[in-house]
């Protein structure tokens, strides 16, 4: 079976890479290269498994990054430049210089794109106009859709998770052979089972089958039901497991 996806959730691999800098906590200026691109080739796996369309911008800097893995597992030729009006000595540049400075940059694009998006919703709540009478909306405040604090990087992660669980358990279960499902088919499934369930699942609890096409389809079914506002997700904590909740129709 094919799927092919375009999720707008993934705003490009400057935005994946600084995700998982800030997820190993390390110093945007010291990037352990071969951790970051082994993480990054995982994911990119991942999107590749599941039939995403895969940017070629985001093959583009996996190709930047084993090159600069590379480099960094040479041994260091340390070339000294001296500049005779200067009296400087100058050394050969790191070969992750330049990944950091659009790093860099990308955050401070990022961060003010943040801060702005809060101005805008601090301004969304100032009026001129005199008081009115806005007893009518209070029910649609009421129902406001709650704000999702899972990334899709999170949703991969846990993915992979998944898939590496099924792996561990292949040889103990017996897989049972279903009829092929259409996402919208299994989108209404999951609205269903999370009705019964009083609006609520774990995210794995999704996939009780070993069946590597159902579960792709559960997972891009969820992904379409989170684009769309009919579910959102929440994790308490770091490594946590997500919970699915049936978003209130408003």
């Amino acid at each position: 079976m094919q799927y092919n996806v375009k999720l707008d959730a993934f705003e490009g691999p400057l935005d994946l890479l600084l995700h998982l800098v800030n997820k190993a906590e390390v110093d945007i200026y010291d990037i352990p290269v071969s951790t970051i691109t082994d993480q990054y080739l995982s994911y990119i796996h991942t999107m590749q498994e599941l039939k995403l369309d895969v940017a070629s911008e985001y093959l583009v800097m996996a190709a930047t990054l084993l090159a600069i893995k590379s480099k960094m597992l040479l041994p260091k030729q340390e070339e000294i430049i001296f500049d005779e009006e200067l009296g400087i000595d100058d050394y050969e540049d790191d070969p992750r210089q330049e990944l950091i400075e659009r790093l860099v940059e990308y955050r401070k694009f990022k961060d003010a794109a943040e801060q702005l998006k809060e101005r805008e919703k601090d301004r969304g709540l100032l009026y001129t106009r005199p008081v009115s009478d806005f007893s009518q909306y209070v029910v649609d405040e009421v129902q406001e859709r709650p704000m999702m604090n899972v990334s899709i990087y999170d949703m991969l992660t846990a993915f992979q998770r998944l898939m590496q669980r099924k792996k561990n358990t292949s040889q103990t279960m017996t897989t049972v052979q279903r009829d092929d499902i259409s996402i919208e088919a299994r989108m209404g499934e999951i609205l269903e089972e999370l009705t019964y369930s009083k609006g609520s699942k774990n995210f794995y609890d999704l996939f009780p089958h070993n069946d590597k096409g159902h579960m792709i389809v559960t997972f891009l079914a969820v992904l379409e039901l989170m684009k769309n506002n009919s579910i959102f997700c929440d994790q308490e904590d770091n490594f946590a497991d997500i919970m699915i909740y049936r978003t209130r129709e408003v």
